[in-house]
């Protein structure tokens, strides 16, 4: 099977996150146990995702002028993301500030810096979305041009996959450019009349893996059983994969996705923690 080619329009973040015993409540100070900075963003961790499980990826996004942009784009170009048209804005670029607790879970604030300044698609972007089989979308960054980059995608026959997150209202035209649509179980709830509409919907299930909705058929797919210490970045990490595996057929992509899901929850981070093809074959086969 040819190599997948995938662009994704997206954020990219700096995470700042803390390791404590548990969840703080509101209002109450702890003590951590560990902190780390690292590169985030869904954006930025579903193309290091995809890259990892094989595809061809072009990350289209904006960094700041502060000291983690040039940090953020190294990470992505080390892991065999195309950066060129990553734009370069004056400011902060994005951070998210997150909490995990001994038992993986985790709180997270965002705060959109750069990738704010992401009001249109340039020429570069618009022909690299044209000549990509996968453009992938999420909403962390201006609403409308992800519009933009999907209804520009469907015009030119590239896949379009979003993840809804974080959720909200959706606009007519950007459903109907929309072939795949991976959320979780809160998300569905949330985009009834979205899910209704959308011709394939994988709903992610956590530890208990992913259930596929297609034209014709829908099935439920189990997820591998591992020892999870961080689920920060499993999300992306699924949604990376499914997309560098799609045209193998939606089954075998939901699988390799829910394997590349559980083996990123035993790592700490967010886009850091998305495994290569060995590490994800090797989850899938335990």
């Amino acid at each position: 099977m040819p190599t997948t080619r995938v662009a994704v329009l997206g954020s990219i973040n700096m995470d700042l996150t803390t390791f404590t015993p548990r969840l703080p409540q509101p209002g109450e100070t702890l003590l951590g146990t560990t902190f780390a900075a690292s590169q985030g963003g869904k954006g930025a961790n579903q193309a290091l995702a995809a890259a990892r499980s094989g595809a061809d990826t072009t990350f289209l996004g904006a960094v700041g002028s502060d000291a983690f942009g040039q940090d953020l784009i190294d990470t992505l170009t080390e892991a065999g993301v195309d950066t060129s048209l990553v734009r370069r804005v004056d400011g902060p670029s994005g951070v998210a500030s997150i909490s995990v607790d001994s038992e993986g879970e985790n709180t997270i604030v965002v705060v959109a810096g750069a990738n704010s300044s992401l009001l249109a698609l340039s020429d570069a972007e618009r022909d690299a979305i044209a000549g990509a089989d996968v453009l992938m979308c999420q909403l962390e960054i201006p609403l409308e041009t992800v519009v933009e980059g999907a209804t520009h995608a469907h015009g030119n026959d590239t896949l379009v996959v979003l993840n809804p997150s974080p959720v909200q209202a959706l606009p007519d035209a950007l459903v109907e450019a929309v072939d795949v649509l991976v959320v979780n179980e809160a998300e569905a709830r949330e985009l009834p009349d979205v899910v209704s509409r959308v011709p394939h919907i994988v709903t992610t299930l956590g530890a208990r893996g992913a259930h596929y909705r297609g034209p014709d058929s829908a099935s439920d797919f189990r997820s591998p059983t591992v020892d999870a210490i961080d689920t920060t970045g499993a999300g992306d990490a699924f949604t990376g994969a499914l997309a560098a595996e799609w045209f193998a057929g939606p089954d075998e992509a939901i699988r390799w996705a829910c394997a590349a899901g559980a083996f990123a929850a035993t790592r700490r981070g967010a886009g850091s923690s998305s495994g290569t093809r060995a590490d994800i074959r090797g989850v899938g086969q335990e």
